[in-house]
């Protein structure tokens, strides 16, 4: 199923939202402020844990500024 996540630009909330075809997303609207401006953002591939980019741990340590 294609999800894909947005990130409201009004609010910044980011959400899920399944689109099957353009006009699902034409229509997408914030599901906490009912904005209509949201933009597509990469989702994370949930196929284990991500390396720290300025780190390169699995996890950030304790005091990690990277994020």
């Amino acid at each position: 199923m294609p999800i894909y996540e947005f990130r409201c630009k009004k609010c910044k909330n980011v959400f899920e939202s399944l689109i099957l075809s353009p006009a699902d997303e034409k229509n997408l609207s914030c599901p906490k402020c009912g904005s209509k401006k949201s933009q597509k953002i990469m989702s994370v591939f949930a196929g284990g844990k991500p390396n720290c980019s300025s780190c390169s741990a699995t996890s950030c340590p304790p005091g990690c500024s990277c994020h």
